[in-house]
């Protein structure tokens, strides 16, 4: 019997730990530099959020990051079958207090109503990436290009449409769904990819979990920025991927 007691109140604290975890998140300051990141743009700092899913986003986090982001970068995954839009549209609303929002569809926006999501965006305000890009100029007339493409998860990517639509210049993707990797060529001249959906895998026991943890990796084609993402999905537990929002500034060498 005590064992019994013992095991339920240890698996009960465990589950708890798991439970408070997934409240939190971290605001994530990365600088990437690049020889030929345009000089006349000095700098471009981005807010990167993620895979919001049921979660609210606090005005803590929003005073800690506005006047320090030029752009808001939502990496799809915004809300799920059952979060109710009035929570999405306050969320909307908060991320528009940092800068102009970029969004890319993720696989869990799908389950919705996605007409009735797509005309909240438009009517917030928010540029829908979806296969599509953005240009912007410096003053001396050099190009940043922001590209974006529907959630591969769902198949709905067609990265080449994007890139058509792109102008020559410094390119950013923006994909929900990291495997997008997998299409990118090195003539495509993509020089950062950011990404979330795998939430790091959410749940990790030790170095073992469905999904790498979220980080920076140097690729061939591009360099890959993956978040462990601010919500979770199927249950709100985290363990050993801490729930994260990012500060990205990208400058030159």
């Amino acid at each position: 019997m005590l064992y019994v007691f013992l095991v339920f109140n240890i698996s009960f604290g465990i589950v708890y730990y798991m439970w408070k975890q997934a409240d939190k998140w971290k605001l994530e300051t990365s600088t990437l530099t690049y020889e030929d990141f345009p000089e006349g743009f000095d700098e471009i700092k981005l807010f990167f959020i993620s895979d919001i899913h049921k979660r609210s986003i606090p005005d803590e986090m929003i005073e800690f990051v506005k006047g320090k982001a030029d752009l808001v970068l939502l990496g799809g995954d915004l809300m799920e079958r059952g979060v109710p839009f009035d929570r999405v549209r306050k969320n909307i609303q908060q991320l528009k207090r940092i800068g102009p929002v970029y969004f890319v569809w993720g696989n869990n926006d799908y389950e919705v109503d996605y007409h009735q999501l797509d005309a909240l965006l438009l009517d917030e305000g928010v540029i829908i990436l979806d296969n599509t890009a953005v240009t912007f100029e410096s003053k001396i007339g050099e190009k940043l290009i922001l590209l974006g493409v529907d959630c591969p998860t769902n198949k709905r990517d067609n990265l080449p449409l994007a890139l058509k639509d792109s102008e020559e210049g410094f390119k950013i993707l923006m994909s929900h769904d990291p495997s997008i990797v997998d299409k990118i060529h090195i003539e495509d001249n993509i020089r950062l990819t950011v990404a979330g959906h795998t939430h790091g895998g959410q749940i990790r026991i030790g170095p073992f979990g469905l999904y790498e943890k979220g980080g920076i990796k140097e690729l061939n084609e591009t360099v890959l920025f993956v978040s462990n993402g601010y919500g979770t999905s199927a249950l709100p537990l985290r363990l050993g991927a801490p729930a994260q929002v990012h500060l990205i500034t990208i400058t030159s060498s």
